[in-house]
């Protein structure tokens, strides 16, 4: 607040990739835009940022003067209307015209540098503000991003149960096939054997399973150690759903199919947080 007037400054945020920072300013502040717009974008850094500043002026140092020339022209106006049209006495349109573009003059002062440091500490105080806003809404981001990574990590494990099952279930299932199609006297089971073991090396998803813990791991680390992690976690996150992805191709059985959709289902909603993530 200034001795003559009070500035009120506001800025709203939205989430985006990069910095679009929309400013409005009363048109005697238009040359310092630019001074306020770099200042947003450096540290704010991403967003759709809407900067607004308006002020007003306090009744003790308002002044208004009438603008005679306008004022005149006016009433001359509508005393050529009354020619052709009813128009109100004078007393009656007075206050009319009064409230017409232009008639009354507000004067308007330049911004010293009194004002502008004033300006210049509400901005800081507002950019404070948002970005303490921003590390709130932050960490509760970040609590529900590690508790979905963790969950990833505890449905892969779960696989590990349905291994075995899986190999025992395809082995059989081959083996019913060819006994069906070929007949059970007529199979070596020697090669019989071989070629079951090069299918399910095929099939095989501990590598799978090694990466993804690994990629989790360091999604972790990367949330821990880095201030801007945004779009390191984003690409991480790329990395573990061709994991689940692979896993899933090569699951081959109910059960893990389930486990592979809920990692899924929990990645991309760590990829809709990751959005709001500097």
């Amino acid at each position: 607040m200034l001795p003559n007037k009070i500035i009120t400054i506001e800025i709203k945020c939205l989430n985006s990739k990069q910095a679009d920072v929309i400013v409005k300013l009363p048109s005697m502040y238009r040359d310092r835009e630019s001074v306020l717009r770099n200042k947003l974008t450096r540290e704010l850094v991403r967003g759709k940022i809407e900067f607004n500043l308006w002020y007003d002026i306090t009744e003790v140092e308002r002044k208004a003067t009438i603008n005679h020339m306008v004022l005149k022209d006016y009433i001359s106006q509508f005393q050529e209307m009354k020619m052709w049209t009813d128009v109100p006495d004078n007393d009656v349109l007075l206050p009319i015209i009064m409230r017409l573009p232009e008639v009354l003059k507000v004067e308007r002062h330049e911004i010293d540098d009194e004002e502008w440091v004033a300006i210049m500490k509400s901005l800081e105080d507002a950019v404070t503000s948002t970005q303490e806003f921003r590390e709130q809404e932050g960490k509760v981001l970040e609590e529900d991003i590690r508790l979905r990574i963790n969950t990833i990590i505890i449905l892969s494990k779960e696989i590990e149960k349905h291994l075995r099952t899986r190999l025992d279930l395809i082995k059989t299932r081959l083996e019913g096939n060819l006994n069906e199609f070929i007949g059970k006297d007529k199979i070596d089971n020697n090669r019989f054997e071989q070629e079951i073991i090069y299918y399910l090396e095929k099939l095989d998803i501990t590598e799978e399973e090694v990466r993804l813990a690994n990629h989790c791991s360091y999604f972790l680390e990367t949330i821990d150690k880095e201030d801007i992690a945004g779009k390191k976690l984003g690409f991480i996150a790329q990395e573990i759903g061709r994991e689940i992805n692979t896993m899933g191709s090569k699951a081959n059985n109910g059960d893990i199919q389930k486990l592979v959709v809920q990692m899924k289902d929990e990645l991309e909603k760590i990829k809709e947080q990751l959005l709001n993530v500097l």
